[in-house]
């Protein structure tokens, strides 16, 4: 199976080893994004601006690989303070309609460059 490397400028350039999402056939792997704003590469401040821009980058790299947000299947949460569980609720209901994705979310002791929030998607594109 071929596997593409998916790259857009309108979320932040990978600061790793790492594709900001890799197609393979019709499923598409988004990285996991954190709140960095792409044209600064710095931190969104506070968990709101944070879990928003996270769904703008997702919805951003959806796009570079011809889907969008409303093809994803699976999103999974990573939040260094499980108390912000509900906020994560309540600005996806922005980006997403139903049925919604299925979801997992994960309390973790840290998180890259300090940030407070982290979030992975899969996407399944129409053939």
């Amino acid at each position: 199976m071929d596997r593409e490397p998916i790259q857009t400028r309108a979320a932040p350039q990978a600061i790793g080893t790492y594709s900001q999402a890799v197609r393979a056939g019709n499923t598409v792997y988004l990285s996991g994004q954190i709140g960095l704003v792409p044209e600064t590469m710095q931190l969104a401040e506070g968990i709101d601006a944070q879990i928003d821009r996270i769904f703008r980058n997702l919805r951003a790299v959806a796009a570079a690989a011809s889907g969008s947000l409303d093809d994803a299947v699976k999103i999974t949460v990573y939040l260094i303070d499980m108390g912000n569980f509900a906020r994560v609720n309540e600005i996806m209901a922005g980006y997403f309609k139903q049925p919604y994705p299925a979801r997992a979310a994960v309390g973790v002791a840290s998180l890259p460059r300090g940030a407070l929030v982290e979030i992975e998607a899969i996407l399944v594109l129409a053939r």
